[in-house]
């Protein structure tokens, strides 16, 4: 919940300079709903793409402060991202939920960036492969699904799974879900290059680190060399 439209387009518009001759990587901006008119518009001439941080299964009704996808695509939004791990610790959704987010989102024609991740107790009991082995069970089949790995007890606390454990986690991901997989735990510009060099680590979905210009962009340079 940063970033309002003033400011997401001031961002997006020194981004789109600052990439400009950036090759060999996707990259996309998911701010908050408030400000998706103003970044789609912002980077209408550029190859940055717009994603929406979440959204409802349902294509309207009586869901007050939900959004649906259809809505989504009016906007000019291409992606969204289902299941972040704040939305599970804080809002109560679940596994179900979140594939019943990314099944709506990928009938509509959005790609999904869907979220799993074992939390801190989990990674601690050696439970993390059950973790995603049910979590990813609950994701639809589709060749505009994303994973992203979140382990939880990296997000926000300063730690990073190392890349080897990154590795181990994507490749078991992989094993379940023929798809792509992000990392997505507290990235930043200084372990960008190693958890990219990975061979199942496709790309990162980006926290803390992208909020700020220069952190963000040489996290996009590090995935361009990688």
């Amino acid at each position: 919940m940063f970033k309002g439209p003033s400011e997401a387009a001031e961002f997006c518009t020194a981004l789109k300079r600052r990439l400009a001759q950036l090759d060999g990587v996707d990259v996309a901006v998911f701010p908050p709903f408030a400000s998706l008119d103003a970044a789609v518009r912002t980077l209408s001439d550029s190859d940055i793409a717009v994603g929406a941080q979440n959204v409802h299964w349902e294509r309207e009704g009586a869901f007050t402060g939900e959004v649906s996808a259809p809505m989504l695509r009016e906007v000019g939004v291409y992606a969204v991202i289902v299941g972040h791990s704040e939305r599970r610790q804080l809002f109560g959704e679940t596994d179900e939920s979140t594939g019943r987010r990314a099944e709506a989102a990928l009938a509509a024609g959005l790609d999904v960036i869907a979220c799993v991740g074992e939390a801190e107790a989990e990674h601690e009991a050696g439970e993390t492969q059950a973790v995603l082995r049910r979590q990813v069970s609950a994701l639809p089949r589709n060749e505009s699904l994303v994973v992203a790995y979140e382990p939880v007890w990296a997000i926000g606390t300063g730690r990073t799974a190392t890349p080897d454990v990154a590795q181990e986690a994507h490749a078991f991901v992989k094993s379940l879900l023929d798809v792509p997989v992000l990392y997505g735990g507290s990235v930043k510009p200084d372990n960008a290059a190693e958890l990219l060099a990975r061979p199942d680590v496709d790309g990162a979905l980006v926290g803390g680190a992208s909020l700020e210009l220069e952190s963000f962009a040489a996290i996009c340079e590090a995935a361009s060399r990688s």
